[in-house]
């Protein structure tokens, strides 16, 4: 799978990097390997009874999600390898990979809690950026998984250690973590009992349910980033609000999504971190992953009932305009209040 991706991201680099930048290697790994190698609720729907999320038995969810992350890592990093000795000086870009983040609080003020919510960092987010910082996973994965975790060799690791330009942060909203030490004392265990934790949601992620605005999760991890990781350079590729997709074009709720959380990252540019980028999720309506059409992510409606998918601004795309154009006053309302009147700004 290494030398296949590789030669891959090869015909990539060769066919568009006259007009290509950026590259993102792989989006999400840390999910990709919950979702598709343990709990199988993602493609390839691998997991083992008894943590199947759906019917399929195939796969192995004790060891597979760590099998998984190991080669998407090496893959990466054999990939960026190509582009900096093949590429880099002819198209001068820049090759990442993507993490996928939830603001971390414990749940209690308890040192249980504090334990298992640095652990849960590590297991999800420490999994990616430990080894293409340090060239090897956190201390902490090592001791609780055992040898069900790969081992990079002393090559392995030089190859991996420094492989990002550049990291993409995708964020949505805070969880809660507390406590499960109880899930270690069980003999068949996979990759979410070897993390000892539950989160507690504020509200059911698969759900129709709006987000909490609540950004200051968002610049906590941001300065977790800069702490424990090297301040690495960081765009952050998808953030934003979710309404079902029949909601009223004056998605009220969007726009202060996107102010709290556009401020969260200035603060936390301000603070010192390295963000070079942001990027609201999404420019339209489309497919979700997870929600299928169920649920709207866009600042643009897209009518599927009409033959032409004919597109219409919704309040916080006229919103995003004046923010854009510099706009430097902070107050929700107004805002709405000035994008109402057409004569003021075009889509």
């Amino acid at each position: 799978m290494i030398r296949d991706f590789a030669n891959y991201a090869d015909v990539c680099f060769r066919e568009f990097g006259d007009r290509v930048l950026y590259w993102i290697t792989v989006n999400e790994p840390n999910m990709v390997a919950l979702g598709g190698y343990d709990l199988g609720f993602l493609p390839p729907q691998h997991c083992s009874p008894p943590f199947c999320s759906n019917k399929s038995i195939r796969g192995n969810s004790t060891t597979e999600p760590y099998l998984a992350v190991h080669h998407i890592l090496l893959a990466h990093a054999s990939a960026v390898r190509l582009y900096r000795t093949k590429y880099k000086d002819k198209q001068h870009g820049f090759v990442g990979i993507t993490v996928y983040i939830y603001g971390l609080f414990p749940n209690t003020n308890t040192e249980k809690d504090r334990i298992a919510t640095a652990r849960y960092r590590d297991f999800s987010v420490g999994w990616i950026m430990e080894p293409l910082v340090h060239g090897d996973y956190p201390i902490s994965m090592r001791e609780t998984v055992g040898e069900r975790i790969p081992s990079f060799t002393n090559r392995e690791s030089k190859l991996v250690k420094g492989s990002c330009d550049f990291i993409g942060l995708i964020h949505y909203s805070n969880v809660n973590v507390t406590d499960n030490s109880e899930a270690l004392k069980n003999n068949l265990r996979n990759y979410i009992a070897d993390i000892a934790a539950n989160l507690i949601y504020a509200q059911n992620p698969l759900s129709n349910e709006e987000y909490p605005v609540t950004p200051w999760g968002l610049q906590q991890e941001l300065n977790k980033f800069k702490l424990l990781y090297g301040n690495p350079p960081i765009f952050i590729y998808e953030n934003g609000q979710k309404t079902p997709s029949n909601a009223s074009l004056q998605d009220v709720s969007r726009v202060e999504y996107l102010h709290g959380y556009i401020g969260a990252t200035l603060d936390a540019l301000r603070n010192g971190s390295n963000i070079k980028g942001y990027f609201a999720w999404s420019f339209l309506d489309l497919y979700e992953l997870l929600d299928d059409y169920e649920v709207s992510y866009g600042l643009y409606y897209v009518d599927r009932n009409d033959s032409e998918l004919r597109r219409y601004p919704k309040l916080s795309a006229k919103w995003f305009n004046w923010f854009l154009r510099g706009r430097r006053s902070t107050s929700i309302v107004g805002a709405m209040e000035l994008v109402k009147d057409p004569a003021h700004i075009s889509i």
